[in-house]
């Protein structure tokens, strides 16, 4: 056992069950003999194996944990073994999607992932729709319709001529053996994913495997956006909508020059996009608008559904070559190798097409008018609760925890001196009930540190606070319900933040993360089973931390945390804000605007892969997540507090001028400002469903306004 340990170890990796939070039974060249395993900080691992008896084996010995949290399903070992078809009849995801609880981008992710879709495997990479037909006029008009794609009709029937000669191929094929179909390549091939990521590592050197070590012909290259369509006929891949560095010849490759002599290095853009972030800004708008959200559905019909094979996929002019077809042939039972190898071959050439999910109609997405009624309905007044604490101290903390499914809604306010109160959030009525009673956290805490609301995080189920800054140096765990100190883990700490798994998921562990003046940044693992901080070696009585993430030269001053990436940034007095993994990869650092040495001292991130930072001297920066910066201006406020909405649009700020306001995030254009309060505002925290901003005062008041983002998403749409 030593020995196989040592081997795996030294040529693969080693995986601590505890950190297994999802499985998945995944397909190999179309027989369902892999799994994929999803660890806590974000990466996944797929495995195949001789058989499908090896794969129930192999989920039978691993952890019960079903394929997670995420989609509502039980977590059990048979949800682990289930068809994508079944995952797909039992999850609520569609109905939250139909509710536009979430969006299209994760709706497609969602469907991509039950489906078999992975990024593990090149032939089985996950597939996004050409949304936009308009690659060619100066400005893009995200309004009209004819500049989006007719979702009902497969990428390769678009016009109609090309729609008349597959459907002529297919009507007159005659063979014996091959079953007709309408076309030969598929949609999603490894060799199209490494030619749409060519410019990118690590899938240049695969690419270059692909090819013999060499690049492709130039004009066969992935070089335009305009003519793409034209010369790989098949749908995109996520990264269109979240990675411009995809568009970028950022390491100078050699890509040869087209035809016409034009050298091939970053791909030309649409004349309506001022750069790769503004192209993929605008494709991710386009994918999230009303024209497509109104047809998402016939294209899922295409892919996932109903018309993906059989009688209405003719219909439909979507037949694939028949090798492209989960059940089309079974690899297990060839006896001859020659015939096993070359079917192999194929299946990788052809591409494969997705799990089918349903086999019927897909049901459409609900109307925003429907959904949205604050858009069409009279002005509300922007404040409509003001709550007064008694002690007067400021609130420097707030966190709202207001989800339905947190057995207690509650909004946290944690006070300047070390007050705090759990608020019960009345979900008929949106408004709080003071009638818990206030707690202290103590005289513990170093009254030389100025409070701030870094030093304090509460769990997503308003159960436990975590708060630093006592004058031991410690970071401490407490139980909201009685302040009782759970667990005392001693440092230097002076900064912390916590990440959830989901806010609806509430019995699962969560990572804390920790920074102090001595340059470091931990992550450590809290489990709610044993209500303790567990170190990377099991302890509770005094735990190790599972990462530590360096490369500061001094002070911590702030951290945040990209949970779906496992991507933490932390800032430093006088230094670069850096980048890293959750277990301690060291990614990258961003520097302030003209390299000057400033104090990163409020950090947001969003999911949508961009960073806003605000440094001292008024300095507010958006950064993407691989370092470059986007947009930085001088904001005339001291700002004491800011926050993204889940979407990433909108940035929230409120600082000594006690105003709060309401910017576009990517390019930091200011769209609304509230009434002025008559103190400083010193924190900020939005409810979950968006619709109540949440202001801590100087004075020991907490605002509630109210706050409408569909209004500006409509009132401030652009041409482009």
């Amino acid at each position: 056992m030593a020995r196989v340990l040592a081997y795996i170890d030294y040529l693969h990796g080693k995986w601590n069950f505890n950190e297994v939070r999802a499985i998945f039974a995944r397909r190999y060249l179309l027989q369902n003999v892999a799994i994929e395993i999803f660890l806590a900080n974000r990466t996944a691992i797929m495995f195949a194996f001789p058989d499908h008896a090896t794969v129930k084996k192999v989920i039978a010995a691993l952890p019960r944990v079903g394929v997670g949290v995420k989609y509502g399903l039980s977590q059990s070992r048979r949800m682990s073994s289930a068809s994508g078809k079944q995952l797909f009849k039992m999850s609520s995801m569609t109905q939250k999607w139909q509710r536009r609880e979430i969006s299209n981008f994760d709706y497609l992710m969602y469907l991509n992932t039950i489906a078999g879709r992975t990024y593990n495997d090149l032939n089985q990479y996950p597939v996004f729709p050409w949304v936009i037909v308009n690659y060619d006029t100066d400005e893009l008009d995200l309004s009209q319709p004819n500049n989006f794609r007719d979702l009902s009709k497969p990428i390769g029937a678009l016009n109609p001529g090309r729609r008349e000669f597959f459907e002529e191929r297919y009507n007159s094929w005659e063979h014996d053996q091959i079953p007709p179909f309408h076309y030969g390549t598929h949609y999603s091939t490894s060799a199209f994913t490494l030619n749409w990521l060519i410019r990118v590592e690590p899938f240049t050197t695969m690419f270059l495997n692909l090819q013999g070590g060499k690049f492709d012909h130039a004009d066969r290259t992935f070089h335009s956006i305009s003519q793409a369509p034209s010369y790989m006929r098949c749908e995109l891949i996520p990264e269109f909508f979240v990675l411009p560095e995809m568009f970028m010849n950022t390491n100078r490759y050699q890509l040869g020059n087209l035809d016409e002599g034009d050298q091939v290095t970053d791909v030309v853009l649409p004349r309506w996009a001022k750069s790769a972030e503004d192209f993929v800004r605008i494709n991710r708008m386009a994918l999230e608008s009303e024209f497509v959200s109104c047809q998402l559905h016939h294209w899922i019909d295409l892919i996932f559904g109903y018309k993906q094979r059989g009688p209405e996929a003719t219909r439909a002019t979507n037949v694939f070559y028949y090798l492209t077809y989960e059940g089309s042939v079974n690899l297990e039972s060839m006896t001859d190798p020659v015939m096993k190898e070359a079917i192999e071959n194929q299946i990788r050439c052809f591409g494969q097409t997705p799990t089918q999910l349903l086999a019927e109609p897909h049901p459409p997405r609900s109307s925003v008018m429907h959904l949205s009624p604050m858009m069409f309905t009279s002005v509300q007044d922007d404040v409509c609760m003001i709550m007064k604490f008694l002690s007067n101290s400021p609130v420097c903390h707030v966190s709202a925890n207001t989800h339905p499914a947190v057995p207690v809604p509650a909004v946290t306010t944690i006070t300047c001196n070390h007050n705090f109160a759990i608020n019960r959030w009345n979900t008929n009525y949106q408004l709080l009930n003071t009638g818990l009673q206030r707690r202290s956290l103590g005289d513990n805490f170093d009254q030389r540190l100025k409070v701030n609301a870094s030093h304090f995080v509460t769990t997503a189920d308003n159960r436990f606070i975590f708060a630093c800054g006592h004058w031991d140096k410690s970071f401490r765990l407490y139980l909201a319900d009685t302040a009782k100190i759970l667990q005392v883990v001693y440092g230097h700490f002076d900064v912390v933040t916590v990440i959830t798994r989901s806010e609806c998921n509430l019995n699962q562990d969560c990572y804390v993360v920790t920074g102090s003046k001595d340059c470091t940044v931990m992550v450590w693992m809290f489990t709610s089973r044993n209500q303790a901080i567990i170190g990377d070696n099991g302890s509770i009585e005094q735990p190790t931390p599972k990462a530590t993430l360096t490369g500061h030269k001094s002070e911590v001053t702030s951290i945040n945390v990209l949970a779906e990436l496992g991507m933490v940034i932390s800032g430093s007095v006088d230094g670069p804000c850096l980048v890293h993994t959750l277990s301690g990869d060291l990614l990258r650092s961003l520097d302030a605007p003209g390299n000057r040495q400033l104090t990163a001292q409020l950090l947001c991130m969003s999911r949508e892969m961009f960073v806003v930072v605000k440094f001292d001297q008024g300095e507010i920066c958006n950064f993407n997540v691989n370092g470059r910066l986007q947009k930085h201006i001088k904001h005339k406020d001291n700002v004491q507090a800011m926050t993204l909405s889940r979407d990433g649009q909108y940035l929230m700020m409120g600082g000594d001028s006690g105003i709060v306001e309401v910017w576009r995030s990517h390019d930091l254009t200011l769209l609304y400002t509230y009434p002025a309060c008559d103190s400083s505002i010193c924190s900020l925290a939005l409810s979950h469903d968006h619709k109540f901003l949440l202001a801590g005062l100087a004075t020991g008041c907490l605002l509630v306004f109210n706050i409408d983002f569909n209004k500006w998403h409509h009132e401030y749409q652009e041409k482009y």
